[in-house]
């Protein structure tokens, strides 16, 4: 592993373009170790920051509940606390000889056992959290209350998909991580009954080790679902690549096995042969009978307009009603998808 992550021709090249475009941030789309950004930041003399840090900044923004901010502050201090070194190294040299410790390295143990005493409290009451969430699931499980979870990449209409279904009021913004915290709701079926349907965070390639066990308390909703919703949006150029993502990080969490429905979201974004965008049920009726025909079991809907919902909500009537019916589970087959793609006429 390189000690500047890039060999030394392209630092130097990115050295040199700051003459030109005087950046004053370099952001690297993987994660770096702290070695890796402490001799980027010398080499580069600005702040160097990583896939793991600005996906951190993006969460703690939209951290709205106390639940939230907890997992993201235990995230940002289990990532922060391998990187201290570097903020203390110019003390190091401030004194200290044979037998003797400068104030740099003093300074450096005191931030370190007050990081750990702080993530040690953080994990208590994150467990907290979980054992909580625990007991409520047991209670729902024992009054037989179906439960649906929303699952997907990031951006892909989950949380308009809840309102649309439940007539929530979730914040769904066109933006990154615009839902952390779970949030559940009770959903009426066609028949009679209801069912519990619960929206999860999104998920993104390559998401910090620290991130996924920080949200394991949230993410833990998805363990005793009857079935998962897989919201793919199927406008975006890299559908399949985002399906797959999401099907690796289930199966990181333990839960790959569990059934799901595929849902291909943002339909009235897409446009025909002729260029002209979908216009109602009809065009709708038309895409799905064609995806039919490829032998997908996925289902196309609108969430934003509310097309297709009703046939969603027969899908996921039929399946709690005979768990023996299996739901679509090849999101991750990305020549399925492809097929898929090429069927409802993707947009681009």
């Amino acid at each position: 592993m390189a000690a500047t992550y890039i060999g030394k021709g392209k630092v130097q090249e990115i050295v040199a373009a700051r003459q030109d475009s005087e950046y004053d941030v370099v952001l690297f789309d993987d994660e770096l170790s702290p070695s890796q950004q402490r001799n980027l930041e010398e080499a580069l003399k600005v702040k160097v920051i990583d896939r793991t840090a600005l996906i951190l900044d993006i969460f703690a923004r939209r951290a709205q509940t106390r639940e939230g901010s907890l997992q993201v502050e235990l995230a940002q201090h289990e990532y922060l606390l391998p990187r201290l070194a570097g903020q203390w190294s110019h003390l190091e040299r401030l004194g200290g000889g044979i037998g003797t410790r400068g104030p740099g390295e003093t300074q450096l143990e005191t931030d370190r056992r007050l990081i750990r005493g702080r993530i040690s409290h953080l994990k208590t009451q994150i467990e907290q959290v979980r054992r909580h969430r625990s007991l409520y699931r047991r209670r729902r499980a024992k009054q037989g209350v179906p439960v649906v979870a929303l699952v997907g990449y990031t951006n892909a209409g989950k949380s308009t998909l809840m309102n649309a279904l439940t007539g929530a009021l979730v914040p769904a913004e066109d933006k990154l991580f615009a839902t952390l915290d779970p949030v559940t709701r009770r959903c009426s079926l066609p028949g009679g009954g209801f069912f519990l349907l619960t929206d999860t965070v999104g998920f993104i390639q390559k998401l910090p080790t620290t991130l996924v066990a920080a949200f394991r308390a949230t993410l833990e909703e998805l363990t005793d679902a009857d079935l998962l919703l897989h919201v793919v949006d199927i406008t975006h150029p890299n559908a399949a690549e985002q399906a797959e993502t999401v099907e690796q990080t289930l199966a990181d969490l333990e839960v790959a096995d569990k059934p799901r429905l595929t849902v291909l979201n943002k339909v009235d974004a897409l446009t025909g042969e002729d260029g002209v965008p979908v216009r109602g049920l009809d065009d709708l009726a038309d895409l799905q009978a064609e995806l039919q025909a490829t032998g997908a079991g996925a289902l196309l809907v609108s969430a934003a307009r509310g097309w297709g919902l009703a046939g969603l909500r027969e899908a996921i009537e039929e399946f709690l009603r005979d768990p023996s019916v299996r739901a679509q589970r090849r999101a991750d087959d990305e020549a399925l998808l492809k097929r898929l793609a090429a069927a409802t006429r993707r947009a681009g």
